[in-house]
């Protein structure tokens, strides 16, 4: 499924329960956004705490379906080609050495 098909899918949803309009109680800003999206993450790390591998291979995958549909809707909001720019990042990346970087201070 490309990701075209998922964002479209994804404001559907959102459409369907309000949340784009004015007066919804959970406003669809980039900020708000970016905000779910980081405590969606958390939510991946918890099935690791204390353990490497998941006990709940499905309630991963639901967690990391949550990280996918705001990371697409923050993207789409921004106006931001995310196939694009995860193919620039990875051209980047490929003649990026991180042997030649500080490690990072605390």
């Amino acid at each position: 499924m490309d990701l075209k098909t998922l964002e479209a899918a994804m404001h559907a949803f959102v459409e369907s329960k309000g949340w784009y309009q004015p007066n919804s109680p959970r406003p669809q800003t980039p900020k708000n956004l970016a905000i779910s999206l980081v405590l969606e993450a958390s939510e991946v790390l918890e099935h690791f705490q204390w353990q490497d591998t998941p006990k709940n291979r499905e309630a991963l995958a639901s967690e990391l379906a949550d990280v996918m549909l705001y990371l697409l809707q923050l993207a789409s909001l921004s106006d931001i080609d995310l196939g694009a720019a995860v193919m620039a990042k990875l051209e980047r990346n490929y003649r990026r050495t991180w042997d030649d970087e500080p490690p990072p201070t605390l």
